[in-house]
């Protein structure tokens, strides 16, 4: 049954700059006024490149700065408040080469996921000290070369999984700049996935709507697809904390920064200025804003590699354990399709000249004129997965020739949008009566959750359309999920 994404209200053409800011929403989803407000707040003093992006989805968490689903690019200077504490979360999606598993095979899966990855976590050693260093400077290469994945799948991660540190001192100023505690509490885990908006689904591919392009990806109609969402592991939130003063730090993470940050900042500092400079910037709350032409610039870009690459190596680390549970419980293999952060900052060209791309809950949207040669995606673009939640569907889209509009960025996911449809009566139950089968982390059975019907994702999805910002390649379908 092929159903039209852009039913329901439109969003109107793409009109520009609302005071200041570069909005993508709709009549049926406007944009938050009191998070604009905040967004323009919390750039007013930026050396901005562009006008700040807001994208579909738009929502703040507690734990965060600033509001989700935004880009912000600045020039010559970064500003880590802009995007998550912890660098490097994000998403991928893997397809299986078997056709969709008994409920006992599924169950037999996520019950070897939940004991490999507990929550809450076990504590206990699985790299060394060097091991550690190594994934901070080599990135998904280490986890590639330590788990046996194939070259291919290292060629759909975003950069191919690995940002140069070279420039900014390579592997030896790493060593004498990552803190030993913090390279310590790395070594306890290394892969996962988590609960709260974290997750695990098991898909199938509803409806091919870009038949060509979804071959070039390696999927097709009836195809099961596992789709993750994790975080990049212990280490970037320690070096988010490490460089900034964040809201997500834990209170066990506050105690172990009062005595690490002095250490590595004030004591470290040559003159009274610096020592002033630094504090300013380190310890204090808010957004400042911190010059690359220096060497406080060179270390947090250096500490800023150092999590993406960490990051990366953490997700493929887990692909390699979903991996080996595919095989043991559906007898299956997995490919990946698509590997991608949704908290980063990467220096890229805007308008032409270098800045700084901060994106916060937001997954980068390159076009294949700007992948050449790519083994993988240079005549796709870069894939985006864009998620409703574990009771809808969810789409796989890629990036239209519109994108440089919103920065080369659409959001990661529409569940804000989706539960405001909710409880406003303009979404309800799956007409055709479908079920997710839910898993926890607890004991307890799983349960059989009522799905709803796609009103609140598709009109998020139209916006992206709408504008020319993405085009959709498949429909995405749950059947299971760990959260």
């Amino acid at each position: 049954m092929r159903v039209d994404i852009i039913s329901g209200p439109q969003p109107g053409p793409y009109t520009g700059s609302r005071a200041g800011l570069t909005v993508f929403d709709s009549a049926a989803a406007p944009a938050d006024p009191e998070l604009l407000a905040r967004v323009r707040e919390g750039t007013e003093t930026a050396d901005l490149a562009a006008p700040p992006v807001v994208l579909p989805d738009f929502c703040h968490k507690g734990k965060s700065e600033m509001p989700s689903s935004i880009a912000v690019a600045t020039r010559g200077a970064i500003r880590p408040a802009l995007t998550d504490a912890a660098l490097n979360c994000g998403m991928a999606l893997a397809t299986l080469d078997v056709p969709r598993p008994s409920a006992s095979a599924v169950e037999e899966f996520y019950r070897r996921v939940k004991h490999r990855y507990p929550n809450p976590p076990a504590w206990r050693f699985e790299l060394s000290r060097a091991e550690v260093l190594r994934a901070a400077v080599e990135g998904a290469g280490f986890a590639a070369e330590r788990y046996g994945i194939d070259a291919a799948d290292v060629e759909r991660i975003e950069e191919y999984g690995r940002l140069p540190v070279e420039e900014y001192g390579g592997a030896a100023r790493a060593r004498r700049e990552l803190p030993w505690i913090c390279v310590q509490l790395a070594r306890l885990r290394f892969g996962g996935i988590g609960p709260s908006t974290h997750f695990l689904e098991l898909q199938e591919v509803e409806e091919v709507l870009e038949p060509e392009i979804a071959g070039r990806l390696g999927l097709h109609q009836g195809q099961v697809t596992l789709q993750y969402h994790n975080g990049g592991g212990v280490l970037t939130g320690q070096l988010g904390e490490l460089y900034a003063r964040r809201r997500a730090a834990s209170r066990q993470l506050r105690i172990e920064m009062a005595v690490q940050k002095p250490v590595s900042h004030l004591l470290r500092a040559g003159s009274r200025d610096e020592l002033r400079r630094r504090y300013a910037t380190y310890f204090r709350h808010g957004c400042p804003s911190v010059p690359v032409d220096g060497d406080d610039g060179r270390r947090v870009l250096l500490a800023q590699r150092l999590a993406m690459n960490y990051g990366f190596a953490y997700r493929l680390a887990t692909y390699a354990s979903l991996s080996a549970f595919a095989r043991l419980a559906f007898g299956a293999s997995l490919r990946l399709v698509v590997d991608s952060p949704h908290n980063s900052v990467y220096e890229e060209l805007v308008d032409g000249r270098p800045a700084f791309v901060h994106r916060h809950n937001a997954a980068r949207a390159w076009t294949p004129d700007m992948l050449p040669g790519h083994p993988a995606f240079a005549h796709t673009g870069q894939p985006l997965l864009v998620p409703g939640t574990n009771r809808t569907s969810s789409f796989l889209c890629v990036p239209a020739p519109g994108a440089h509009r919103s920065l080369y960025t659409a959001c990661h996911g529409t569940g804000s949008v989706i539960s405001e449809f909710e409880r406003s009566g303009r979404s309800g139950p799956d007409p055709l009566h479908r079920h997710t089968m839910r898993f926890g982390y607890d004991r307890t059975a799983p349960r059989s959750v009522p799905q709803l019907d796609d009103t609140g994702v598709n009109a998020a999805v139209a916006i992206l359309i709408g504008n020319g910002l993405v085009r959709p390649v498949v429909r995405l379908r749950p059947f299971a999920v760990l959260s």
